[in-house]
């Protein structure tokens, strides 16, 4: 069985220049509560055969618990103790420290994490200090350097309890047990700062075209973004899905791969993704490949010439009947899994929604036309406001081309 639940906190304001202090505090309770050592804590876990992890962020804490029926109320009381008793030892918060540190350091140099960080930090923009600011490896560094034990202990006064949030159980488990044990172990825990949620919001960037240099990498990474002004319960929705799918979402079946991995060998792993936010009209199109550096004229070449014969011609009737059949059965396979439905259920809680909602889309899924999917991806998808990340060892390609 699967639970999933969620505390969320603060607002924007309130919550400005604490998203380091809010990520050290959430990975400093399974460290070790007031009556249990971090490794005493682990042990019981693992003697009541429960899988549990527990982060926390700017905006919210989240807990995942894989266990049994017999164990869980076991489980649950422990992870009580975890969330509401945390030790917050000294010497931990070092060690959790280093091991981010080191992290960092060796993202710092990497082609994927420098690209992504780029193109998040454009096609993003907020505020230094906003809760959904993208920092730099720098940043991210000086930050977790300079956060003192009682930054994280402040965040946790300030922000945890139970306020608002949601708790998603999925499995073989007795309904009335588990509701009656979440109200004595958590029913007077109440968080002191009461929850506003922050939007996420659409900006109109302008595209750009930049490459990072990561010296001495034997592979480079491409990636590409646009944001959108769209809702996940927006008409063209369904057609963007898997308009996308059909583009680079499908694995090795989707146009990019068939292209560019398959019949033209210049990647080792290539496609796109599309969401939409629930709440904001805020959403995104990206685009992904990993390649050797001296593919990367040829490699950019390809991916946007199939985004844009996708976008003038369209796709074949025998392509969208395959993709529906493929996507819809991927979705069957998914809420299949207990740890999928866990993570569904508990994000619809938030966002008042029944699994209604994924049949009615499906259902237009299952309805669409090659032509809505055309449409569709013309109103929304313009290649020329694409922003473009590469990062790789660019300059040790130069040095080879100019020497005689």
């Amino acid at each position: 069985m699967v639970v999933s639940a969620t505390l969320r906190f603060g607002a924007e304001g309130s919550l400005m220049h604490r998203a380091t202090a809010a990520g050290m505090a959430g990975g400093m309770l399974l460290r070790g509560t007031t009556k249990h050592t971090r490794q005493e804590v682990k042990d019981e876990f693992d003697r009541l055969k429960a899988r549990v992890s527990v982060s926390g962020a700017a905006t919210s804490a989240n807990v995942r618990i894989e266990t049994t029926r017999e164990n869980l109320p076991d489980v649950l009381r422990l992870l009580g103790e975890v969330l509401r008793e945390p030790a917050f030892d000294a010497k931990e918060l070092e060690e959790l420290k280093e091991e981010r540190l080191a992290n960092l350091e060796e993202q710092k140099s990497e082609p994927i994490p420098q690209a992504m960080t780029a193109l998040s930090r454009h096609l993003r923009p907020y505020p230094e200090g906003h809760p959904r600011y993208t920092m730099t490896f720098d940043e991210r560094i000086e930050a977790i350097t300079n956060t003192t034990l009682d930054d994280v202990r402040s965040f946790y006064d300030d922000f945890y309890g139970v306020g608002a949030g949601e708790l998603a159980v999925v499995g073989d488990f007795d309904s009335a047990v588990v509701g009656d044990l979440m109200n004595q172990i958590f029913g007077e825990w109440r968080s002191p700062s009461a929850f506003t949620r922050v939007p996420s919001k659409y900006f109109d960037v302008p595209a750009e075209n930049r490459s990072l240099e990561t010296p001495d990498k034997a592979n480079a990474v491409f990636v590409t973004g646009l944001n959108l002004q769209i809702r996940d319960d927006d008409p063209d929705y369904p057609a963007l899905v898997l308009g996308n799918y059909m583009l680079g979402g499908g694995f090795l079946n989707s146009r990019l791969a068939t292209r560019i991995r398959r019949k033209e060998g210049l990647s080792y792993g290539v496609g796109s993704q599309f969401f939409a936010s629930a709440v904001d009209r805020y959403g995104q199109f990206l685009g992904f490949a990993i390649y050797a550096p001296e593919n990367v004229e040829a490699l950019e070449a390809a991916f946007m010439e199939e985004i844009e014969k996708v976008l003038t011609e369209g796709y074949t009737d025998d392509e969208v009947q395959a993709a529906k059949a493929g996507y819809l059965q991927s979705r069957q396979v998914s809420r299949a899994q207990d740890s999928e439905l866990a993570s569904l259920l508990s994000r619809y809680l938030f966002i008042r929604r029944t699994v209604g909602f994924d049949a009615a889309v499906e259902e237009r899924i299952a309805n669409l036309t090659s032509a809505d999917i055309l449409a569709a991806m013309k109103r929304h998808i313009d290649p020329a406001k694409l922003s473009i990340v590469k990062a790789g060892d660019f300059a040790k390609l130069q040095q080879a081309v100019d020497q005689p």
